[in-house]
């Protein structure tokens, strides 16, 4: 068996409590047959189209460059 060439790791995210109820309920009532969709599948294809639209906003459609170190909690990062 070959490791995955992306493989995944947990990350720790805070959302509104509605947002992820929601979610929950779309993961649940889509997890059968056609969709066969997990949470997880749900919150990776949101993140990919929000950041297909950031780059395409904000970047010219090109990646944004990579981060010098690791994100840190707290307050948001002022430019």
């Amino acid at each position: 068996m070959q490791p995955e060439a992306n493989p995944k790791v947990r990350a720790t995210i805070y959302l509104p409590l509605d947002v992820l109820n929601e979610a929950r309920d779309a993961a649940v009532h889509l997890a059968g047959y056609p969709a066969r969709l997990t949470l997880t599948q749900l919150a990776e294809n949101a993140l990919r189209a929000e950041l297909r639209r950031l780059k395409a906003l904000y970047n010219n459609g090109q990646d944004f460059p990579r981060r010098d170190e690791e994100l840190r909690g707290g307050r948001p990062i002022a430019a």
